[in-house]
């Protein structure tokens, strides 16, 4: 006893056309394949492309405005608290 034997899947089909109708069923058909071409065609395009690694920029080319170092507190200077007044 298979549980997908041709006999099984003829039945759930038969409830499918109840259900659905044979109209909805042909769209969602449509949907479905339309889906997996577009899978398939994204999968072929992305074989075809190489990876291109991204080049390094060269050290001169880095904007030191950018990088600014963190502030250190100097030895022996307490840095400023905040505190509240309750």
């Amino acid at each position: 006893m298979d549980l997908f034997s041709p006999r099984h899947l003829l039945i759930i089909l038969l409830i499918c056309l109840v259900v659905f109708g044979t109209k909805k069923l042909k769209t969602i058909g449509a949907d479905l394949g339309g889906a997996f071409r577009g899978f398939k065609n994204a999968m072929n395009e992305a074989q075809k492309e190489p990876e291109a690694e991204p080049a390094a920029a060269p050290a001169a080319s880095v904007d030191a405005a950018r990088i600014a170092p963190a502030p250190v507190a100097e030895a022996g200077v307490k840095t400023a608290e905040k505190t509240t007044h309750g």
